[in-house]
């Protein structure tokens, strides 16, 4: 396809990394998708200096991505916790899709957990599919076409 076809100027891949595609926001979705809410958790878990963790929260926070919930502990003042918005559970796949890039490209025994259907119980995997429902194996089956 001629380079001339696409506009960069609307591309989504560079729409979404400019909201998400720094590593500490990528990982506080990470542990908000498994249960973290607190600031305290995010930082004692992620290890995130106190400034960049209040950054990249404020900004999944404005960006719709997360939302602040006050809650408070018996005996001490009101906090915020952070939850997932429609929007922020939305990303869901892209976490998994990296994971699953990583367990296959990178080390060499796979990540630290896998994914497992809640129901069932099998293991969880991404894939593309069309509209129509056929599967697809990867990119060499896709056509781009400008919108």
């Amino acid at each position: 396809m001629s380079e001339l076809l696409l506009d960069r100027t609307r591309c989504s891949v560079a729409g979404t990394l400019a909201v998400v595609g720094e590593k500490w926001s990528l990982l506080v979705l990470r542990e908000a998708f498994l249960g973290v809410r607190r600031f305290a958790d995010f930082q004692r878990i992620l290890g995130a200096p106190r400034a960049v963790l209040t950054d990249r929260l404020a900004t999944l926070v404005e960006q719709g991505i997360l939302r602040r919930v006050p809650y408070q502990a018996d005996g001490e003042r009101q906090r915020h916790e952070y939850r997932l918005t429609e929007k922020g559970i939305d990303l869901y796949p892209t976490l998994v899709a990296l994971m699953e890039w990583g367990d296959r490209h990178l080390g060499d025994v796979g990540g630290a957990m896998e994914l497992h259907h809640r129901d069932c119980g099998a293991p969880v995997h991404l894939t593309l599919t069309c509209e129509d429902g056929h599967t697809l194996g990867g990119a060499r089956e896709v056509t781009p076409i400008p919108r």
